[in-house]
């Protein structure tokens, strides 16, 4: 009975640690608070605002 009871343990770490799908998690499907997609333009305007501090 321990070892099915360490196992459910395991196998409930094992599911919050891992990614659900790596597709969701890329930063191409990265949007804005307006749910607006992200552009390569946004990103380079965000790091030269940062640069300039």
């Amino acid at each position: 009975m321990a070892l099915i009871w360490a196992a459910g343990i395991i196998w409930l770490a094992v599911d919050i640690a891992v990614p659900d799908d790596s597709s969701s998690n890329t930063a191409a499907n990265a949007t804005d608070v307006t749910g607006a997609p992200i552009s390569k333009d946004d990103e380079k305007a965000l790091v030269d605002a940062l640069n300039s501090l």
